[in-house]
């Protein structure tokens, strides 16, 4: 059935206009709700419950799943941003952000403008419900009826200041206190043809992050220290990325951040419960070299490693040697890949590409090139550092610091048999 006669067949049921239902209707299933969702929730909308309340029953926020296609919920709000999206075609300003109750909290995003403060408690009445991040969202739209209310209690900080640490991608609505360790100016293919923006990382006395600012502005420099209010945050290769729109507001800071130059320093356990992070630091001994290291050939294409010629995007190619380490790093708290770029393999192998290809034309096999790292590395403690990613296939750094240890055994046995104790 086509989405107009889904739309003649709810204005039959319900008696008003089709091109007004029509018009609800694709509107629901543009932002990705199925089509018998959007029917439903149409329903309600014009009063015919199908047999049950026209009004959604009020929810606790803990209690607010993805199977709910509409609910309402009294809540206090905690954050509110505002961004530009490309929505149908045209340019939709949005305003998002997290409520929450004394159940627990949930992210919403506002279609229309509600004049929602962090602080105010409302009642969002047949708000509608999707998934975003894996999560259920509410979503405050022209349907939705809001109420402001007498103030609640939350077991939750109000307003949007964070810490790096703190962020996980999703958040909106944040402000931060930072400064810019490294920028770059680079120019995309964006939406609207070549657009100029800015990346690099930030940094405050928690952690270090990526970010994008993609209005390029002249006051993220390097070495400059900023607040920076209603910033959001995506997944950018495993870990969150800060990102500032253009309704994001940049100011100097008045006073300096005690930023170190090491990453954060983590037990390997603690660093895979993150989930992913940036610029963290483990110390542990390497007990193995995975296969795939040592002179290996990537996809031309896509820099995927191949096998026996074959790129499993790309078929049968023409492979390009390069140099790389996978080695399993165990700390006594669990254990991660440490994954070594063709430079610092270089540094632990001993010579280059060519030097390994010389050295596996001598023995007629590659493998002797793997063989060397693990005579060099396995049965050694190292401080690793980089960009932890978690999947289902597990744990990786991405390494940018790989030296052996200088730490004392004896002191980090003693400080891990005191962590369990606890």
């Amino acid at each position: 059935m086509s989405l107009d006669d889904h739309a003649e067949e709810l204005a039959s049921d319900l008696g008003v206009d089709k091109e007004e239902v029509k018009a609800d209707l694709e509107n629901l299933v543009e932002y990705s709700v199925p089509v018998d969702e959007a029917k439903q929730s149409l329903r309600r909308k014009y009063g015919d419950g199908g047999g049950g309340s026209s009004e959604p029953s009020q929810a606790d926020i803990a209690d607010v799943s993805t199977e709910d296609s509409n609910v309402t919920v009294t809540g206090k709000v905690l954050t509110v941003g505002k961004r530009s999206i490309r929505y149908q075609g045209n340019e939709q300003v949005i305003h998002e952000g997290e409520i929450a109750d004394d159940s627990g909290k949930i992210s919403y995003t506002a279609w229309e403008d509600f004049g929602l403060s962090a602080g105010d408690t409302i009642t969002a009445g047949n708000a509608g419900v999707r998934e975003w991040e894996g999560e259920p969202e509410l979503n405050l739209g022209e349907s939705t009826n809001v109420a402001f209310g007498d103030d609640i209690e939350v077991p939750y900080p109000v307003g949007g200041d964070a810490d790096l640490a703190d962020l996980d991608p999703g958040d909106r609505g944040i402000d931060l206190e930072v400064e810019v360790v490294e920028v770059e100016t680079k120019t995309i293919d964006g939406r609207d043809g070549e657009t100029q923006i800015k990346s690099g990382v930030l940094a405050d006395e928690s952690a270090r992050l990526p970010f994008t600012d993609w209005e390029s502005r002249p006051e993220v420099a390097e070495g400059e220290t900023l607040r920076l209010e209603d910033v959001y945050v995506r997944e950018f290769r495993g870990v969150p990325s800060v990102n500032l729109s253009e309704f994001t507001e940049v100011a100097p800071l008045d006073r300096e951040l005690a930023i170190s130059d090491t990453g954060t320093r983590m037990t390997v356990s603690e660093a895979v419960g993150t989930g992913g992070a940036y610029d963290v630091e483990v110390v542990g001994s390497i007990v193995a070299v995975r296969d795939g290291s040592g002179l290996i050939e990537r996809c031309p294409e896509c820099g995927r490693v191949i096998q026996n010629g074959q790129c499993r995007s790309h078929g049968d190619v023409d492979g390009q040697d390069d140099l790389r380490v996978k080695a399993i790093v165990d700390d006594g708290t669990g254990t991660v890949t440490a994954v070594l770029d063709d430079e610092r393999t270089a540094e632990v192998y001993g010579g280059g590409v060519e030097d390994a290809k010389a050295q596996a034309r001598d023995a007629m096999d590659k493998e002797v090139v793997a063989d060397s790292i693990r005579d060099r590395i396995v049965g050694h403690e190292y401080r690793v550092r980089g960009n932890l990613s978690v999947d289902d296939y597990g744990a990786n750094l991405e390494v940018t610091e790989f030296e052996q240890s200088a730490d004392s055994p004896a002191d980090r046995a003693e400080a891990l048999l005191a962590e369990v104790a606890e």
